[in-house]
């Protein structure tokens, strides 16, 4: 005889318009939950403060990936100008700013531009292949007119019953408990005769 049991991954509510999103944020926000997220076909004006996250640290990798950009430039072109192959040209100095400075900014946007891709895939946690909102036939509406608040079960207030209770409470219009069926966790049980 085998048991199953299902791993419950989270719950997922859907809301009807995007002001009642919002005010869900806010309520799941002071009610204590954290790993939640709101989705939308289209980015909501407040969002981000009603759900209570930090400011991005994108900025601060974009202005030091810029700054390693420029500094990388800078020094290599006096390395190679000055040091490694001291050449005299017309009488120039070997370390010539005014004639550095294209390559300087080339390679300091080269560098914020690769701290910027790279730094929004690791911040945002791209790529990410799968998410247990992708068992619901109902998020499917998510691109057009969906308005949705998942709510993941490593949450620490997480409850099956009682999260469910409080969605429905904030007004989502539907509530579904979502599980993984694929990959079933079994125990077994054998008698033999």
């Amino acid at each position: 005889m085998s048991m199953t049991e299902n791993k419950t991954l989270g719950i997922l509510a859907e809301f009807d318009n995007p002001n009642a999103l919002l005010n869900a944020a806010r309520q799941m926000r002071d009610a204590g939950y954290s790993s939640f997220d709101c989705h939308s076909p289209f980015p909501i004006h407040g969002m981000t403060e009603a759900m209570g996250e930090k400011r991005s640290y994108l900025g601060y990798i974009i202005g030091i990936m810029g700054l390693l950009g420029g500094s990388f430039a800078l020094w290599l072109e006096w390395w190679t100008s000055a040091v490694n192959l001291p050449l005299v040209i017309s009488g120039k100095p070997y370390f010539s700013l005014p004639a550095f400075i294209p390559i300087v900014f080339e390679l300091t946007i080269l560098f914020a531009a690769f701290g910027a891709v790279f730094g929004m895939l690791y911040l945002n946690r791209l790529p990410q292949l799968f998410h247990f909102t992708f068992f619901s036939d109902a998020f499917s509406k998510v691109t057009d007119d969906g308005f949705f608040v998942s709510l993941e079960a490593e949450d620490p207030k997480f409850d099956t019953e009682r999260s469910k209770e409080f969605l429905q409470s904030i007004g989502s219009s539907s509530v579904e408990v979502l599980v993984d069926e694929e990959s079933e966790t079994a125990s077994l049980t054998e008698s033999e005769e």
